[in-house]
């Protein structure tokens, strides 16, 4: 490496300082979703992005989905995949499923790859701790069986896991007061978890680069009132609709900051956490200053 590669690099450390110094001791919920949990290089790239957050003094949590995984193990099973208004329909089959997959399957692979990386994690469902109390999600579309939303969070099995120095990897299943198991949406039950531990900032990999604009150029940064109004107007529209909505309800939650990224980029995280620009969509409270430069 010559000398200009040298001093670049260290360029690229000393960017990163002034929010690693800002972020000691702050917690960082990520939902870990999409082609990042695909695509092999990007499995063992955000493996290193987590472990790395925790050795700079950060707490990240990581909230994971399952979606194609459980398609996957239906269709082996010859179990039919019925949604309703994007919901998955959670009979009592389809739920045993989706406990196999997200709390067995992909829970164990993602505390694997961050423990190769060098960290420290223990994997764990919402229904352990009593993390994620829930109850049978109401919907005029049709009875959804298992399918849940979330009606209180008690993190106290995180703190604890963050007190003895491990990352928190967690399925998002849930339990009613009965003890039934839930199929809850993990960005609903991410954004939950962040609110309940008053996180500092709350990032979705999704498969788009961020929210874009109505010529679907990326917005670096804006706050909540017009994140809702990209809504209203319909230039957030589709998929993306639940997802900036779940952010607005995180921000009125108590969390500080939210991010949606992309979680096609390698590092993806590292860069939107510890760079000025970033790679995604910043959303901040109304009168709040942003992190990102214009």
């Amino acid at each position: 490496m010559d000398q200009a590669s040298q001093i670049q690099h260290a360029e690229i450390l000393l960017e990163a300082l002034p929010y690693i110094r800002r972020f000691a001791g702050k917690t960082v919920v990520v939902k870990y979703g999409g082609n990042a949990m695909v695509d092999e290089d990007l499995k063992q790239a955000f493996a290193q992005d987590i472990v790395l957050l925790k050795y700079v003094g950060m707490n990240p949590v990581v909230v994971h989905g399952g979606g194609p995984q459980i398609n996957q193990l239906l269709a082996d099973l010859n179990i039919e995949s019925r949604f309703v208004r994007g919901m998955r329909v959670t009979d009592a089959a389809t739920m045993r499923v989706v406990d196999m997959v997200l709390a067995g399957q992909i829970n164990g692979e993602i505390v694997t790859n961050i423990q190769r990386a060098g960290g420290k994690a223990v994997g764990f469902s919402g229904k352990d701790g009593g993390l994620l109390e829930g109850k049978r999600l109401d919907s005029e579309g049709g009875d959804l069986g298992h399918a849940g939303q979330v009606v209180s969070v008690d993190p106290g099995i995180i703190r604890a896991m963050e007190r003895d120095g491990f990352i928190p990897v967690i399925a998002p299943v849930g339990a009613s007061k009965e003890g039934e198991s839930l199929n809850i949406n993990a960005d609903i039950a991410a954004g939950k978890i962040a609110e309940a531990l008053g996180a500092e900032k709350f990032l979705l990999l999704t498969d788009v680069a961020g929210i874009l604009d109505d010529a679907k150029k990326l917005i670096p940064s804006l706050d909540a009132v017009q994140a809702q109004k990209l809504i209203d107007d319909g230039t957030v529209e589709g998929g993306m609709i639940p997802k900036v909505s779940c952010c607005l309800e995180a921000l009125a939650g108590g969390v500080r900051q939210v991010h949606i990224i992309d979680g096609r980029q390698r590092h993806a995280v590292l860069l939107e956490l510890f760079t000025d620009t970033g790679v995604g969509t910043e959303v901040h409270r109304p009168g709040t200053t942003p992190r990102k430069l214009p």
